[in-house]
Parts: C-alpha cells; structure tokens; sequence
C-alpha cells in the first residue's frame, strides 16, 4: 500500500515537470513568432518600392488617318441608295450610298453641256475681240505710216512754196525798181516832149514801157501774195493733217482699248465659266460617296430611301481595321513634371487577365509595356493633361485583338524608393520625388521641371 503511494507520488511529480517544461517551450517559441514577424516587417519596410502614377486610358493611335473617321456629304442631296450596312467591312474606293441633286441650280440632266456650250460661244467672243485688238494695231500702223507720209510731203511743200515766196519777193522787188526807173524816164521824157526835144512817137513809146513795168510789178506782186498764201494754206495744211490724223489714231486706239477691255471681260467671264464647269464635273463625283480607307462600317446616322441630308452632314463612321496602336491617358496637372518622353509605362488592357503589384513590376503577370511618345502641353476641359503612349518594341507586343477605344489602367513607373519612404509619403499627402528620393540607379533623382 505504501509502495503504491509513493509510486502514484513519483509519476505526478514527474507529470509536472513535463508539463511545466511544454508550457515554457510553447511560450518561447510564440515569443520567437513575434519575433520573427516583427523583424520580418522591419526588413519588409525596407524593401524597394516603385513609385508610379496610375491613370485610366483607352487604345488609340498616333496617326489621324487611322482613327475613327466621319463620312460626310460634301453636297446637299436626297439619298437614292444604300449600298452597305452598320458592321459591314469596306475597302477603299467601295461605294457607300448614292444621293442625287436636290437643288434647282443644278437640276438640269444637261448642266454640263450646256455649260460647254456657254463657254464655247465665250471663248469664240473673246478670240473675235482679240482679233479686232490685232486689227486695230494694224490700222494704226497703217495710219502712222500714212501720216508721217503726208507730214513729209507738206514739209516739202512748206520748203518749196517758201523758196518760191522767196523768188517772188525778189522779182518783186526788181519789178518795183523797174517801175521807179520806168517813172523817172517817163517824166524826163515828157518833159523833153513838152520842149519839143521829143517826138511824140517816142513819148508814147516810153509810155507804153511804163505801162509794161506797172503791169509786170502789179503781176509780181500779185504772184507774190498769191504764193505767201499759198504757203499758209500749206501750213493750215500742215497742222489740220496733224489733227486729223491725230483724231483718227485716238479713235482707233480707243477702238482698240474697248476691244483689249471686251477681250480681258471675256477672258474672265470664259475663266469663270471653266471654273463653273470644272465644279459640275466634279459635282457630279460627289453622288457616289466612298469609303476613303479600309475598315468596318458603324453609326450610320441616315436611313431609308429619299432622306435629304445637307452639306458637311455626318452620314456614318467607319473604323480602321489596321492601325498603329498606342494609348490617350490623362495624368493630374501635380503629376505631369514627374513624367517625360521615352519613360516605361505599364499597362493593364480591359479584358485581359492580370494580376497587378504596381510597386512591384517585376512581379506584375499580364501587364504589357509602352514608352511615353508625347505630351500635350494643353490642359483639356477635364482639368488634365493628354499623355500618348506607344508599346515598347524592346518587350512582348501589345495583343493583336486590341479595338479603338479599349479601356486600359496605366501604370507610369518613376524612381525605386524603399517600403517605408513611399508609406511615409503617401501619409503625409507629398507627390513622388518630393524630397529627392533615390532613382533606379540609386543615384539622388533631379528636380524635373
């Protein structure tokens, strides 16, 4: 009995100790737990970090060609047919719809003819105008001619007449002599009558000279004045020729200014009317409107038959089947100096699986890559700026199915901070950089402007 006390006394005593060992060793290895985690967290906090920008975008592309593009109708019309419908695919050049002509200027089947026509008969107006100007010319060469013809010939008469003036003059003169002289010996010889020194034969005789002198002095004198007349008639002559040669090559040559006018008018008139008939030719390509690119048909605005549509209107959009992808995102104007050309940008496309630590590319799954291609420099009406993404031909390229105008989350990476800095940051409200944190290469990050 005693044995058996002292037995069952041993085993509890020894429970005991067991016991009291397995509570110290559970509470030593919770101890170092706790340990574990909080030295776990410390180092955790001193892990690199990426700073990034995060913003919401949508696939588009860089070249306007290759975006969205509006049909209009270039002129006013009433749609006649139809040719495709919302989803087809077209090529360049297909035919959309037709439309025909809706107002009365160009209603006319024969516009164009008759417009040929018109400008036909202006043309042939014109050329005649031309050729009376030409005409005209020839006239007043002919009248130059003719004048300078006519001036010669009076100057020579003036030169002729004044020389035989001239003559005159001095038979005058010699007649005028004679006379005197003729006088004188009639008086002598009257006297010499009255003494009974002379016959009167010989007194009538010397009369009768007299009589000749006087008659040749008053001819000569006569044919004097009568040729000084002559030579002012010449002169009349002269300066009337003048006039009125004068009057005749102004009347020719405002004929002919008339005509150069009629011709210039025409030829505007004829210009005009090229003009009018080269826009009817033109007009009449714009029934038929063509798709201008490859793509798929959407947001036909139109429908039916007979609808009128105005000029500039939207008809419908067709997409571009083959583009150059890139990406329109929006960043904060408190974002903007933080981000560059050329910088990574890390892009998670709607509809694509992902799995995403943004501090963390490098263990990111799904994402894609692009470089900054451009920034906009003008704030949109939203209060942000436009940033253009391309993809990043140096990493794996951007899904073949990516449509215009797929969304996107875009993750803008800047420089690797650790853990607790970005925490520390991100608590007190500062933008990335604010202090100058350390760049990928860990060298000290520049003011960016």
């Amino acid at each position: 009995m005693f044995t058996n006390e002292n037995t069952h006394t041993e085993t509890f005593d020894k429970y005991k100790s067991f016991r009291k060992t397995m509570e110290d060793s559970h509470h030593t290895k919770k101890i170092k737990w706790i340990l574990g985690v909080f030295i776990g967290a410390i180092l955790t906090l001193f892990l690199p970090w990426t700073q990034n920008i995060q913003s919401r975008g949508e696939v588009s592309t860089l070249n306007p060609e290759q975006r969205q593009q509006e049909i209009n109708s270039i002129i006013a019309g009433r749609i006649v047919k139809w040719y495709v419908q919302d989803g087809d695919m077209v090529n360049k050049g297909d035919t959309i719809l037709q439309i025909t002509e809706i107002k009365d200027d160009y209603l006319d089947p024969q516009l164009t003819q008759r417009t040929a026509e018109q400008l036909k008969a202006k043309a042939n107006a014109t050329q005649f105008y031309k050729e009376k100007v030409g005409q005209a010319d020839k006239q007043l060469i002919a009248m130059t001619q003719s004048l300078n013809l006519k001036m010669e010939q009076l100057r020579n008469k003036v030169k002729q007449y004044t020389l035989q003036v001239q003559s005159d003059s001095m038979a005058m003169i010699a007649a005028n002599n004679q006379l005197k002289i003729a006088t004188e010996q009639l008086k002598r010889q009257k006297e010499m009558f009255d003494a009974g020194l002379k016959s009167l034969t010989e007194f009538e005789q010397r009369q009768q000279l007299f009589q000749e002198s006087l008659a040749k002095k008053i001819s000569l004198e006569n044919k004097f004045y009568n040729g000084k007349n002559e030579l002012l008639n010449i002169k009349i002559d002269l300066s009337a020729t003048t006039q009125e040669y004068a009057e005749k090559i102004s009347k020719t040559t405002g004929d002919k200014f008339t005509a150069q006018s009629q011709a210039a008018t025409g030829e505007s008139e004829v210009a005009k009317l090229e003009n009018q008939l080269a826009n009817y030719k033109l007009r009449k390509g714009f029934y038929y409107i063509v798709a201008p690119q490859n793509g798929q048909v959407l947001q036909t605005i139109k429908a039916g038959i007979g609808e009128t549509v105005k000029d500039g209107e939207k008809l419908l959009a067709i997409v571009p089947l083959n583009f150059s992808k890139a990406i329109e995102i929006y960043v904060n104007p408190i974002d903007l100096p933080l981000i560059s050309k050329g910088e990574r940008v890390q892009i998670q496309f709607d509809g694509f699986p992902a799995i995403v630590f943004s501090g963390w590319p490098q263990a990111s799954y799904g994402l894609f890559t692009g470089k900054i291609a451009a920034i906009d420099n003008n704030i949109d009406a939203s209060g942000k700026f436009k940033v253009w993404v391309k993809p990043d031909t140096k990493t794996k390229t951007w899904p073949s199915s990516l449509k215009l105008g797929t969304g996107c989350q875009t993750i803008a990476l800047l420089n690797n901070v650790p853990i607790w800095y970005e925490m520390w940051r991100q608590l007190n409200g500062f933008p990335p950089d604010f202090y100058g944190a350390k760049n990928k290469d860990n060298k000290p990050a520049k003011d960016k402007k």
